[in-house]
């Protein structure tokens, strides 16, 4: 198992969903960065849970506690390292699962991986809540980012069936990632929040959850950054984003859209606008030839609906090797959308600076 990321900027992460703590170890991160920690609290509150009926009642309040790395609010130049101590678990919940796996979650193949020892409580290691540390680690990386001008910001573009308006790719000022990524239910149109959150309440009340789409973008960033080959800006960036649980696709631009498409209709044609080189249009997602091009970079991810729901589902009892029905008893959500968007900035965050270090 390799829960280390990063060539230049590496993030370590560690602990379980139900052990003592979770936390993190950031390398090479400057020296001589002030940190805005009430920003960094901040995003940490997007991603924690208990807030509403759209998320795990689980109430945890996410409070990093730096160990090293920082002093008087500085970057030192030295490992930045924390811990967030787990305070509200309810190991008893997982009892029925040590050898029932958990349809489309990683129970099964950690099993056969680990010789059953993995630990089920909470997904253990596989959590989602080990992604409070990435959030962490991302807060700090876009205070950096925006002493560079660059700006990272997600919304929620779908959740089921019900959509919020989208990115125009070729036309995303600072502003409004800004602005998306000061809301906590982070959305462009405000009319569509409360549409989103009828449609998650629909699945609760039905013991099941619902699967949707992030959309997220930076602006600011020059021309040229990344590789072509195996060294990609989207081999870079999907690397972490996969490490999200519940992600099950990534694309740039139109993506999958490029499929039905002409070259006539989706080529992104070049101007010259106030004496720069600029493109007409950004259907690439700011990325061609694997390199940045300057246009904002764009791009979504798909998240499947959260595998632990009430409803009974046909599983196999791993001990008694026979057949068997599953009802997940415990705290889970609805829908992981609301609360994996800071987790996907941080993501995106992270893997540009730790480009931009090279």
């Amino acid at each position: 198992m390799s829960s280390v990321i990063g060539k230049n900027i590496r993030l370590s992460v560690f602990g379980e969903s139900h052990g003592e703590a979770i936390g993190c170890v950031i390398d090479g991160l400057p020296a001589g960065v002030k940190l805005d920690m009430d920003k960094i609290y901040f995003d940490m509150a997007r991603r924690a849970p208990g807030k509403d009926k759209t998320s795990t009642p689980r109430l945890e309040k996410d409070i990093p506690h730096i160990l090293s790395g920082l002093l008087d609010g500085v970057t030192t130049g030295a490992p930045l390292a924390m811990i967030i101590e787990n305070t509200n678990t309810k190991s008893k919940d997982y009892k029925d699962i040590m050898t029932v796996p958990r349809p489309s979650h990683s129970d099964y193949p950690a099993f056969v991986k680990f010789g059953g020892n993995n630990d089920v409580r909470g997904g253990g290691h596989f959590s989602a809540r080990l992604t409070a540390p990435i959030v962490f680690a991302g807060a700090v990386a876009k205070q950096i980012l925006d002493e560079k001008g660059i700006t990272v910001g997600a919304h929620i573009k779908q959740i089921g069936e019900v959509f919020d308006e989208a990115f125009d790719m070729n036309c995303i000022s600072a502003q409004l990632l800004k602005n998306v990524s000061s809301k906590t239910f982070s959305v462009i149109d405000d009319g569509a929040e409360q549409k989103m959150r009828d449609e998650i309440e629909k699945y609760r009340l039905d013991l099941n959850s619902v699967g949707g789409i992030i959309e997220c973008a930076a602006v600011g960033l020059p021309a040229g950054l990344g590789g072509n080959m195996f060294d990609t800006v989207e081999g870079r960036l999907s690397e972490i984003l996969f490490g999200i649980p519940a992600v099950k696709g990534v694309q740039f631009g139109l993506g999958f859209g490029f499929a039905a498409e002409n070259a006539k209709a989706v080529n992104d044609c070049y101007e010259i606008n106030d004496g720069k080189v600029c493109l007409k249009s950004n259907n690439n997602g700011g990325v061609l030839g694997g390199m940045t091009s300057g246009a904002p970079l764009v791009l979504s991810v798909a998240m499947k609906p959260t595998p632990s729901i009430a409803a009974p589902q046909d599983s196999v009892d791993l001990e008694k090797m026979e057949n068997t029905t599953l009802e997940i008893k415990g705290r889970h959500d609805p829908c992981i959308l609301p609360r994996a968007v800071p987790v996907v900035e941080s993501a995106v965050a992270l893997g540009i600076l730790d480009m931009l270090s090279e």
